[in-house]
C-alpha cells in the first residue's frame, strides 16, 4: 500500500482529501497541518519523510493571506518558497512525487483569452511572487512532479468567498460586488477528488507517468465575475439581498487583483480523461452539503 501525505490538512483542499480518503482504499494517507510539522524546517520535514517513505506528497499548505502579505513578506516566502522547496527536496530523496498546488495569481497579464500552461507569468504582489518562486523550485528538484494552478477555491469547510456571501446576504439587504475581475470559482471537492484521480491513474500505469510532469491548470468550467457568483448563490438559496456590481477600483485593497484569470483546463483533461463540472452545478452541490450540515 504506497503512502500519502497531504500537507495543509485543516485547509479547503486539504478537509475535502481528508473527507475523500476512504474512497481510496488502496492508499494509506497522512493528513498534517503546521501543529504537526512546520514545512519551513528543512531538517524537521526530511525526518518526517524518511521514517515514511511516502509515495506522494500532495502540497496544500500555503500562506494565502493575499493582502496581508504585503506586510508579511519574510512569513510568505517562508511558507510558500521555503516550504514547498522542503517538501520538494523531501519527495525526490525518498523517491516520491509531488503534486503542488498553485495560484491563477502569477499570471496578471493583460489578455482576454484563457490562460495556457505555457503563457508568461507576471506576478504582482508578494503572494503571487512566493508561490510562483514555489512553482519554479518544485519543479527544478523534480521535473516529474506536478504543479496544479487553481482560482477562486471555496467549499464547505473554512472561510471562502461563498459563506462569506451566505453570512452577509442573511445581515443585509444590499451589498456590492465587484464586476470586473473575470475567472471561474472552483470548488474544492472537485480539485481534491482530481488530486486523488491523478495519482490513481499514475499508480495504475494509465499515464506515461515519466512525461507527466510540469504545469497544470485546474478549475471548473464555465466563466463567471465575482458579482454573477455572488447573485447565484442568492437565488439558489433565495436569499432576498439585491446586488449591486462595483468596479475594482471602488474597492482597493493591499494586493493587486487580476482582472482576467480564466484558466484552460485542455491540457489536464487530455492528460489524466478527467471530467470537470460547470461551476454553477459544483457551486449547487457545495450550497446542498451546507444545508445539510447546517
Amino acid at each position: 500500500m504506497k503512502n500519502i501525505l497531504v500537507t495543509g490538512a485543516n485547509g479547503q483542499v486539504g478537509s475535502e482529501l481528508k473527507a475523500l480518503a476512504a474512497q481510496y482504499p488502496g492508499f494509506s494517507f497522512d493528513f498534517i497541518d503546521k501543529e504537526e510539522l512546520d514545512i519551513t524546517e528543512e531538517a524537521a520535514v526530511m525526518a518526517y519523510f524518511e521514517n515514511k517513505q511516502f509515495a506522494y506528497c500532495l502540497s496544500c499548505a500555503a500562506y494565502t493571506a493575499v493582502d496581508k502579505a504585503e506586510e508579511q513578506k519574510d512569513i510568505a516566502m517562508l511558507v510558500n518558497t521555503v516550504g514547498a522547496k522542503n517538501l520538494a527536496l523531501a519527495t525526490e530523496k525518498t523517491g516520491g512525487r509531488m503534486l503542488h498546488l498553485s495560484t491563477d495569481y502569477v499570471y496578471h497579464n493583460h489578455q482576454n483569452t484563457p490562460f495556457v500552461e505555457t503563457d508568461e507569468t507576471n506576478p504582482q504582489g508578494i503572494y503571487a511572487e512566493s508561490k510562483l518562486a514555489g512553482d519554479r523550485t518544485v519543479l527544478n528538484i523534480n521535473p516529474k512532479n506536478l504543479v496544479i494552478r487553481t482560482s477562486w477555491v471555496y467549499s464547505t469547510f473554512g472561510h471562502n468567498f461563498v459563506k462569506t456571501m451566505l453570512r452577509l446576504g442573511a445581515d443585509r439587504d444590499k451589498l456590492t460586488v465587484i464586476f470586473d475581475q473575470i475567472g471561474t470559482p472552483t470548488y474544492a471537492y472537485d480539485l481534491a477528488k482530481a488530486m486523488l484521480d491523478i495519482v490513481t491513474k499514475i499508480e495504475n500505469k494509465e499515464v506515461e507517468s515519466d512525461s507527466i510532469g510540469g504545469v497544470y491548470h485546474y478549475s471548473n468550467e464555465g466563466v463567471t465575475s465575482w458579482y454573477d457568483f455572488a447573485t447565484a448563490i442568492f437565488r439558489i438559496e433565495n436569499i432576498n439581498c439585491q446586488v449591486s456590481p462595483i468596479e475594482t477600483k471602488d474597492y482597493p485593497t493591499a494586493a493587486k487583483r487580476p482582472h482576467f484569470s480564466l484558466l484552460n483546463k485542455g491540457k489536464i483533461k487530455k492528460a489524466f480523461g478527467l471530467e470537470i463540472p460547470h461551476w454553477e452545478a459544483s457551486l449547487e452541490a457545495c450550497l446542498k452539503a451546507l444545508r445539510v450540515n447546517s
